[in-house]
């Protein structure tokens, strides 16, 4: 994910996945802007990772992490993700202007 990301804007062409919720509807889903925060953060810039979704900077955090410690086990409570989830959502939303 992490040499993906790094590599992205050096491609000839875009890797880009056009969000099938907001295609269908206009709503975007709690991962919108993931790839372009992804990208962001590895490229060290911090600012439009946190425009784009703050989750990204969060998931390259626990990428980081993961290539480090690698634990054996993770545990993940999952009345926290979907949580997490929620969260995302409504930033997502508001990003959006539909709330």
């Amino acid at each position: 994910m992490l040499l993906l990301a790094y590599i992205h804007p050096l491609l000839p062409f875009q890797l880009g996945i056009l969000c099938p919720l907001r295609a269908a509807t206009g709503v975007p889903c709690p991962l919108c802007g993931m790839t372009t925060s992804v990208t962001a953060v590895t490229h060290l810039d911090f600012a439009g990772a946190l425009a784009a979704n703050p989750m990204g900077v969060v998931a390259v955090a626990f990428g980081v992490y993961l290539l480090v410690r690698r634990p054996d086990q993770l545990g993940v409570s999952m009345p926290l993700v979907f949580i997490v989830l929620a969260g995302m959502w409504v930033f997502e939303l508001n990003r959006f202007g539909i709330i």
